[in-house]
């Protein structure tokens, strides 16, 4: 018995399988909006000191 997929997942797959670049422009965009760059100990400290104490209750 076969696994249901739908039919976007066979598009997309097509789709990756026709345009083989498009693989880079995805890893490009997941580490814009995801990957973080580790922080250097100076930089968590920087941060530390940076922030701003928030009030007890914000909702007033």
């Amino acid at each position: 018995m076969a696994q249901y997929e739908s039919e976007h997942t066979q598009f997309m797959r097509q789709w990756m399988a026709k345009h083989p670049e498009e693989t880079a422009e995805q890893q490009k965009g997941r580490a814009l909006w995801w990957d973080k760059a580790p922080q250097t100990p100076d930089d968590q400290q920087r941060f530390k000191e940076s922030k701003v104490p928030q009030k007890a209750y914000v909702y007033r």
